[in-house]
């Protein structure tokens, strides 16, 4: 039988891993990072005759289809969640600095206790009936997002033993339609997390991994309710957001 590998392993991986392009997407068979190098495309890609078939099957929504609520994830229960109630706002820019307006930004992420509410995860720490971890809005026109959360918890993720990710807030950008859309996670400062995480470190360039860290911002922290994070995503050109898609 195989022996799991331990931390001791996937940090030696991760010191020995080649250094990518400053501005360029990861490998996706980034060895540390073990679930992507089982499940990544090795076979070339089929391009699509009909783009526009493709948006067939794709979902649909109108902006009057989105609502406040969908961006406060801790008003859609009748309860309040458990947990450090967080603002998270930011800008969607394209590679000019110029705002992104219309985009439908999506979060989804763990509860306080770093649990999913997802049939396949069993990790043995508690749900909160009082929060699904799911929320939408749309940019305004200077390409403003804003979240109302909970900052999510730790999790194991078992890519081996006593693997544990940094709390972070998964996002998706859908561009002008589905078949356009970008995913991201973002990070929060100062966590000791950080340098065992192949996930993260699988974005080999340090500058490009800081981009990927929200910075805390007091002027966005409200009084007796919620600390502030302010995070901006590029979607392209050399300061852009690393996506998990690539670009």
């Amino acid at each position: 039988m195989t022996q799991p590998l331990t931390q001791a392993d996937i940090d030696r991986e991760l010191r020995e891993a080649p250094a990518g392009p400053p501005s360029g997407h990861p490998d996706r068979d980034f060895a540390p990072y073990r679930s992507s190098v089982l499940r990544h495309p090795k076979q070339p890609l089929i391009s699509v005759k009909d783009p526009d078939a493709a948006e067939l099957s794709g979902p649909v929504f109108g902006a009057t289809d989105v609502t406040a609520l969908d961006a406060d994830l801790t008003r859609q229960h009748p309860g309040e969640p458990l947990g450090e109630r967080i603002t998270v706002q930011g800008r969607v820019l394209d590679r000019d600095g110029r705002p992104v307006r219309g985009q439908l930004v999506e979060v989804w992420q763990a509860n306080a206790s770093g649990r999913y509410r997802h049939q396949r995860d069993d990790h043995p720490a508690p749900l909160d009936p009082n929060f699904t971890g799911v929320g939408r809005c749309l940019t305004d026109d200077e390409g403003r997002y804003a979240f109302t959360t909970i900052k999510p918890g730790a999790y194991p993720w078992r890519n081996h033993v006593n693997a544990w990710r940094p709390a972070h807030i998964h996002f998706s950008l859908f561009g002008a339609a589905f078949t356009q859309r970008l995913v991201t996670q973002m990070y929060f400062p100062g966590d000791p997390l950080f340098p065992y995480d192949p996930i993260l470190n699988s974005v080999t360039d340090e500058r490009a991994r800081q981009r990927l860290v929200a910075a805390y911002a007091h002027e966005l922290s409200q009084p007796e309710w919620s600390l502030g994070y302010r995070w901006d995503i590029v979607l392209d050109g050399p300061a852009a957001t690393w996506m998990e898609e690539g670009r």
